[in-house]
């Protein structure tokens, strides 16, 4: 049977492993950069009326049913910009890279970034190239550059702010990339909430500019709700590729409750934008600690040991994520999702226990 498969499957599918989560099952978990607030009670007791309304006999309106417009209201998007909604935005990534998949086609990326730039690159058949950050994770602008001119991509790709360094690229940079690229450019504005800059004022009158969003990082990860905002030709024609029924009719209800408690989740946000501060400058005081500037909601630390520390804290029952062996760049890096001020102690307990504080 396992011969059969290999005879079958693409050589580079069967040479990578899947996409790991892991278990956090009875952990404090900081690693999957969630919003580590639940709806207050009584919202979630009026959500829960509102779903057990939903036809869930009937397939979802594949327009959205007004949630588009909804989205451009509660977010300043452009009336100039279409949109597109995606089962998270995963699944507008994988649009995109369908949708210029031919021979010889190119994706260009920042590393390193979030990895499914790189991975659904590969899926789709294309060739990617990742061009390496600074050594202070801030953008090679001329490497970058030399790279778009030479392999004339079809896409590139820039998080903003990064995943997984935390910081935002210098609006100049991201400037120059758009007006130099000859194709799409997507810039990804997954943590939006937590920056201080955007591009979304840009899209629809920008023709290769598609500014990605998602609204996990706000509160509402288990939806799986991600948009995108830009010219109504390339909505146009991503819209082709996507699953007729793709978003479901409890997150399109769900979105709906949630845009309406706009204020509850912008609150949240404005407390982990205050958390965060407070856990970088905690971190910072550590011996051997180096702490890069974060506009997401964590925080990625350079550590003197980054297995034993992460063994340390997952002994503790604190999980967070390592990303020491990723890339070259993140030797001994640990990336700490901003938690509740309980969660936050938590962690900063053991690691004044790991430095003998």
């Amino acid at each position: 049977m396992k011969q059969s498969v290999a005879a079958w499957v693409r050589p580079e599918i069967l040479a990578i492993g899947a996409y790991h989560v892991a278990d956090a099952t009875g952990y404090i978990k900081l690693d999957a950069m969630e919003n580590p607030y639940r709806l207050p009670g009584s919202l979630a007791a009026e959500l829960g009326r509102r779903l057990a309304e939903v036809a869930i006999n009937r397939y979802p309106d594949p327009s959205g049913a007004g949630l588009k417009d909804e989205l451009k209201r509660a977010f300043g998007i452009p009336d100039s910009a279409a949109v597109l909604l995606g089962n998270g935005s995963d699944e507008i990534i994988t649009l995109i890279s369908q949708a210029v998949a031919r021979p010889g086609a190119s994706v260009v990326a920042p590393e390193p970034s979030f990895v499914m730039y790189r991975m659904n690159a590969l899926f789709s058949g294309l060739d990617y190239v990742g061009v390496p950050l600074k050594a202070d994770f801030s953008l090679d602008l001329p490497a970058m550059l030399a790279a778009i001119a030479e392999h004339r991509p079809a896409v590139v790709y820039l998080a903003y702010p990064n995943n997984p360094t935390g910081n935002r690229f210098a609006r100049s940079d991201v400037e120059a990339i758009l007006d130099a690229a000859p194709g799409l450019v997507v810039i990804d504005e997954a943590y939006q909430a937590f920056a201080d800059d955007s591009f979304m004022s840009l899209a629809g009158s920008v023709d290769k500019l598609l500014v990605m969003r998602t609204l996990s990082k706000l509160g509402l990860a288990g939806i799986r709700l991600g948009y995108a905002a830009g010219s109504a030709a390339w909505i146009a024609e991503l819209d082709k590729l996507r699953p007729p029924y793709n978003v479901n009719v409890l997150t399109l209800a769900a979105a709906r409750f949630a845009l309406e408690q706009r204020a509850v989740f912008d609150g949240q946000a404005e407390t982990l934008r205050s958390e965060r501060a407070k856990l970088a400058d905690a971190l910072a005081d550590f011996a051997g600690v180096t702490v890069f500037p974060s506009e997401a909601n964590f925080v990625t630390a350079r550590v003197p040991d980054a297995p034993a520390l992460f063994d340390a804290l997952k002994q503790r029952k604190i999980l967070i994520k390592t990303l020491h062996g990723s890339h070259p760049l993140l030797a001994h890096c640990l990336r700490f999702t901003v938690g509740t001020p309980d969660e936050n102690s938590a962690v900063l307990a053991v690691l004044n226990d790991y430095f003998g504080l």
